[in-house]
């Protein structure tokens, strides 16, 4: 929320700086994100009136006028198409220095002489406009310097709020966490009644007290939506953030802005009947004010007349009742909706709007007829507005009741590590707002004002003594504790020695959201059943993930769009899936690989990376798990492509996958490069064997060359590992060295030529144990794999 310094001072004016009060508000738990000045530098800018406005003799759009100061009248040629005689201006006069210091001189325009500019708004850097030159009031005094009489020595202070302190969404919430750090009291503006000069009334049925407990509403006849509204109002409005829109719209924005209560004004010559607050029903429509028309569901709580929904209660108005030039009579409601029945309702329908914001928060539920009696009054004074009787209509049996909270001093010590007189906590607690019900020494029982929907238990005031009194004057005490190291299993593979090491192969660690969008979720994973979320942050982060591999595409996408063409991501996380016996949340380490197999650099020659590549980084990753055998087997997968997936199996038991993605899911989303994704379950990876010594053998190896011809379809993993089984216990080393196909071999058969080494630890291995073996080799390669001994 953006407030103006100069406007919270004119209720609350201790004697600091402005940054000693934003650094007071934030150490009060109001977080201070940052100010800035209302308007940029400028200076020699005065208000000027154009006497005489003629056409320019040597060019089409532009105008020669006759612009005064007050003291003198000299001639400027502008371009703007507003400029016309009588009207008051922005005049940046010769010398004048305008934001980014660009310096106003004398110039010839089409051979006419220019002493000085007429200014846009955004040319002084008050707003975006530049539709033409800023028309300032016609009272405004001539000659006077632009900064002072906008008052532009100003600051306005963004404030970040938890959803907790709706209280503080206004001035006047503000204004009292100052006053109450300082000890000064709130100058708050006098709000008094304002005497009905007409008895009309419209009447108002609450269908729904549960959603709408209270609402108040007036009759105003005669109103002059063509008044302007005052230069110190709109300049308020702009300070919050708030653009004018006409004298109705911008009094109940200001409403808003000062007492932290939303409004909203109906033309009352468009309503029918009588205003109903009740539940839409199925299918009813409405247009908002922004033009957009919505589809209502049965749990949206509107403002209705006899024809239908005029409002989504606390979101925003219907455009057809909506005050517009031609209205001269309207009904001004201000209304408190229990938070839960707006929560999450604007969200859910694409809408965010200031007063959304408040309701679905809290507003103060006892301020209903003090809003309007402020409205009414700024009313009658700038629109001559003629006022009637308010109209106010309660379920009481749904209005909040204020929490009455019992206090003990012994337990403000104990919390707080201090002792604090009684005075202080009387003094803080009262400053905020609370009502005391009893008092003894020691001892209070306090009621919540009606604006602090978080007050409910002891606790809660102890945190609001605390942040008053000031955190940093509480006593820092150091925790201590006798912490005995913790032993590590040295079976135990540390997740961050996995991440490291294949960011040591290139990748580089993501981190993406827990929630993805639904489609692309089930469009990779058809079988499984997401977990939606109640409140999604957005459409597209509706669901829990069932793997990472959404996330991380999301991320490629990101990426590859950007022409970041060459993608290596890992991401360690949760998977989220729903099984009978309830939520399953597996640790998961999964990537995506995409792009050239190598950097950028001399030695890369263009070459994309394969399926190899990415099953060498596995393989690599998984060598960190010592002692234990991870097999890759064909497999199937829905994200996958059917002839380029594995799974990864640890005796027999499925660990993970790796492969492309799927064809049909590259097209469907977008991408035109191939993509590589693998996961690991970590519950099943990081548990490697215990090491044991083996003493190194003193006797000489023994290596022979092995190449056999098999089926093409006979995986090399089964291959090797019946060379395995039958070379005995003596083989410590198995290496395939060149797979071939081609010239001299079956179109349908393959090559595979490999070297095994024995070494026996106590003595030298015999030529006839080795031919034994390689005999037993071949045989069974035969039998089981038809094989042949290549020539």
């Amino acid at each position: 929320m953006k407030i103006s310094e100069k406007w919270l001072r004119q209720w609350v004016n201790p004697a600091i700086t402005a940054q000693d009060m934003m650094d007071q508000i934030t150490m009060a738990g109001l977080e201070v994100d940052g100010f800035e000045p209302v308007a940029e530098n400028f200076s020699g800018v005065v208000v000027g009136e154009i006497l005489t406005a003629k056409q320019h003799p040597n060019a089409d759009k532009l105008q020669v006028c006759e612009v005064s100061n007050g003291s003198e009248t000299v001639q400027v040629v502008c371009g703007a198409p507003n400029a016309r005689a009588g009207l008051k201006v922005a005049f940046a006069q010769v010398g004048a220095v305008l934001p980014g210091d660009f310096i106003i001189k004398k110039a010839k325009l089409r051979q006419e002489e220019s002493n000085g500019m007429l200014c846009s708004e955004k040319e002084l850097g008050l707003s975006e406009s530049h539709d033409g030159i800023m028309e300032l009031a016609a009272d405004a005094p001539l000659g006077e310097d632009l900064r002072t009489y906008f008052d532009l020595d100003d600051i306005a202070i963004d404030i970040d709020l938890t959803p907790n302190r709706a209280d503080c969404l206004s001035i006047a919430g503000i204004a009292r966490e100052v006053g109450v750090l300082n000890d000064i009291a709130v100058e708050a503006p006098s709000i008094e009644a304002v005497k009905p000069s007409h008895n009309e009334v419209f009447e108002v049925e609450l269908a729904d007290g549960k959603g709408c407990p209270r609402y108040v509403g007036r009759v105003l006849n005669d109103v002059d939506v063509s008044a302007t509204t005052p230069l110190w109002m709109v300049e308020k409005l702009r300070r919050g953030g708030i653009r004018s829109i006409d004298p109705v719209v911008d009094v109940t924005n200001y409403v808003m802005l000062e007492l932290g209560q939303p409004m909203h004004g109906f033309d009352l010559d468009q309503l029918n009947g009588k205003i109903v607050v009740r539940k839409a029903q199925k299918g009813e429509k409405i247009t908002l004010l922004d033009g957009q028309e919505m589809t209502l569901t049965p749990d949206i709580l509107v403002i209705a007349d006899e024809t239908g929904p005029l409002a989504m209660a606390g979101i925003m108005g219907g455009e057809n009742s909506g005050v517009s030039a031609s209205t001269k009579r309207v009904f001004l409601e201000s209304a408190f909706f229990a938070p839960i029945e707006i929560a999450g309702k604007a969200r859910a329908n694409g809408l965010h709007t200031d007063s959304s914001h408040r309701f679905e928060r809290g507003v103060d539920y006892s301020g209903q007829e003090r809003a309007v009696e402020r409205a009414t009054a700024l009313l009658v004074d700038i629109c001559g507005a003629k006022p009637g009787p308010l109209v106010v209509r309660e379920d009481t049996s749904n209005v909040p009741a204020a929490a009455e909270i019992e206090l003990h001093s012994d337990t403000v010590t104990s919390s707080l590590g201090m002792a604090l007189e009684d005075s202080v906590i009387k003094q803080i607690l009262i400053g905020l707002g609370f009502e005391l019900v009893s008092e003894k020494a020691g001892y209070w029982k306090v009621k919540a004002p009606t604006w602090r929907f978080d007050m409910a238990i002891q606790a809660d005031l102890i945190e609001e003594i605390a942040r008053i009194y000031g955190y940093n004057k509480l006593p820092v005490t150091a925790p201590t504790a006798a912490l005995k190291p913790q032993g590590k299993k040295e079976q135990q593979v540390d997740t961050n020695a996995l991440v490291d090491r294949m960011v040591s192969l290139g990748y580089q660690e993501a981190i993406t959201y827990s929630f993805v969008e639904p489609d692309m979720q089930k469009a990779m994973f058809p079988k499984l059943e997401s977990i939606a979320l109640a409140n999604p942050i957005s459409a597209d982060m509706a669901v829990m993930r069932v793997s990472l591999w959404p996330g991380l595409l999301k991320a490629a996408q990101h990426n590859l769009n950007r022409q970041a063409d060459r993608i290596r991501l890992i991401e360690t996380g949760q998977r989220f899936i729903q099984e009978e016996k309830g939520l399953e949340q597996i640790d998961m380490l999964s990537g995506v690989v995409s792009g050239s197999r190598l950097a950028k650099g001399w030695y890369e020659n263009g070459e994309l990376v394969d399926f190899y590549d990415v099953k060498g980084d596995l393989e690599q990753l998984l060598s960190a798990i010592k002692g234990v055998s991870f097999d890759f087997v064909p497999g199937t997968h829905s994200a996958l492509h059917p002839g380029q997936c594995a799974r990864i199996e640890r005796e027999g038991k499925l660990v993970g996958y790796v492969g492309a993605l799927h064809p049909s899911l590259a097209k469907q989303f977008g991408i035109k490069q191939s993509v590589f994704l693998f996961e690991l379950r970590l519950d099943r990876t990081l548990t490697a064997e215990l090491p044991e010594f083996t003493p190194l053998s003193k006797f000489p190896s023994t290596t022979r060359d092995l190449a056999v011809v098999v089926d093409e379809e006979s995986p090399v993993e089964d291959v090797l590992s019946s060379v395995r089984e039958m070379a005995g216990e003596d083989l410590i080393s198995l290496n395939l060295f060149d797979i071939y196909r081609g010239k001299g071999i079956d179109s349908k058969r393959k090559s595979l030529a490999m070297g095994l080494t024995w070494q026996h630890p106590s003595r030298t291995l015999t030529d006839e144990e080795i031919n034994r073996f390689m005999e037993s080799i071949i045989n069974t390669l035969q039998t089981r794999h038809d094989a042949v001994l290549r020539g």
